[in-house]
């Protein structure tokens, strides 16, 4: 049974996102929780209403939360019916970041699917802070949601690798899983002046490979001194319908996300971003 975890601020950026994960699971048999965080709401309706009684202002807004969410399970069980799938509202008085973490250790999640913006992220921006933040630092995959992106069948996969790292099993079974059912190709591209591999990176590959071998792989050498603009480019070339990279220590999106502004992302990625963790998880 997959566990999803879908962040929801009731945005039209968050509805896409929730669209896109029941499309792309919708052979899964799975358990779906709806996560609406509202600290923020506290503190803001607290100062709104001249209320130093906090604990009243946050179970006010838990049960308007509560509410929501119910109403949007309703809408989903209307619009998208899937016996396979069940649903759970659950209301946080924590920050998104610490709700989503919590949530993730409680449940064991396999995935966490969320828009790459909410209501406050600025539309110049190409990944919200929330987004960001929870990709650096919850244990847990991330399937990031572009804005107004259109749900289409994943057939065209890039992971960006560098071979550095031995990835873990468990997130690698989760891309095979989203890959099969739609007989979709893997490209792993390798950013790089030369195509040569140390027998570590070698090692690692063979790995991959192995791990992913219910998949149609190809592994691709693409030559170029910027990583970020390697990738995007070949991103575009193929017509990816999804880009995937992983947060760990020596690896490309380790420099991507720790960069010190959000618009130094240079991938600009217009498509769906999956990015695993590679922290040992039962």
């Amino acid at each position: 049974m997959r566990k999803i975890i879908i962040p929801t601020d009731f945005s039209d950026n968050a509805l896409n996102a929730i669209k896109y994960a029941l499309e792309l699971f919708k052979y899964d048999k799975a358990e779906v929780y709806f996560l609406h965080a509202f600290e923020d709401e506290i503190y803001k309706d607290a100062e709104d209403q001249r209320s130093d009684d906090l604990s009243d202002v946050s179970e006010n807004i838990r049960k308007r939360t509560i509410q929501s969410l119910d109403n949007l399970i309703k809408e989903v069980y209307d619009i998208w019916p899937n016996p396979r799938h069940s649903y759970h509202p659950v209301a946080s008085q924590h920050s998104i970041v610490d709700a989503i973490d919590i949530l993730t250790d409680t449940i064991n999640a396999d995935i966490i699917v969320m828009g790459t913006k909410g209501k406050t992220d600025s539309k110049s921006a190409i990944l919200g802070s929330n987004t960001l933040k929870v990709m650096r630092y919850v244990a847990a995959p991330v399937l990031a949601i572009p804005d107004g992106f259109e749900y289409i069948q994943p057939k065209q996969i890039v992971f960006a690798t560098n071979y550095l790292i031995p990835y873990k099993r468990r997130e690698l079974k989760l891309l095979c899983d989203l890959a099969v059912p739609y007989r979709a190709n893997i490209d792993m591209i390798y950013v790089a002046k030369t195509p040569t591999l140390s027998l570590r990176q070698e090692v690692n590959r063979q790995f991959m490979e192995d791990a992913l071998c219910k998949n149609t792989i190809h592994f691709k050498h693409v030559v170029s001194t910027n990583i970020h603009g390697g990738i995007k480019d070949y991103c575009d070339k193929t017509e990816a319908d999804m880009l995937v990279m992983v947060n760990s220590r020596d690896t490309y999106l380790e420099e991507i996300l720790f960069n010190s502004t959000v618009d130094a992302v240079a991938l600009q990625s217009k498509i769906p971003l999956l990015t695993l963790q590679n922290i040992r998880r039962d």
